[in-house]
């Protein structure tokens, strides 16, 4: 998933405990009860859900973003990402050819996201990096 200055809240560190992360999902949690739809907090407990390694959870927040959000790069990205840790390869590759459609050029962060290693030998995914490393340097 993207690092803090590609998605997350601006406050939002890494976190040195599991402990450190429950306190946060429970935290982003009950605030979602009380702001359904925030942005920031949904993006935070995604983020903490699949760093905790509760993927099916993050799944939910991510396409409950998707369905807020649908026409933000980072978010589809960030479905992507989930579906990879997943295993669901083809809605992933799908899913981040939306990303790139909607703007996503960060070829470095595509390449190194530990997130896509499970599509990271597709031919569909290498086409889909060679294509925004070639926009990356036409821009």
């Amino acid at each position: 998933m993207p690092d803090p200055g590609n998605g997350c809240p601006p406050d939002h560190v890494g976190l040195d405990t599991e402990e450190d992360l429950d306190f946060e999902i429970v935290f982003y949690e009950r605030i979602l009860k009380q702001v359904p739809d925030s942005i920031d907090i949904l993006m935070a407990l995604g983020n903490n859900y699949t760093e905790r390694g509760l993927v099916e959870k993050g799944l939910s927040v991510d396409e409950r973003l998707c369905r807020l959000r649908a026409s933000d790069p980072i978010v589809r990205y960030n479905l992507a990402c989930t579906y990879s840790l997943l295993g669901r390869v083809d809605d992933a590759i799908q899913t981040l050819e939306q990303s790139v459609t909607l703007g996503y050029r960060d070829g470095t962060h595509l390449q190194r996201d530990p997130d896509l290693e499970g599509i990271r030998r597709d031919p569909r995914y290498l086409a889909l990096l060679d294509r925004v490393q070639r926009q990356q340097l036409a821009t």
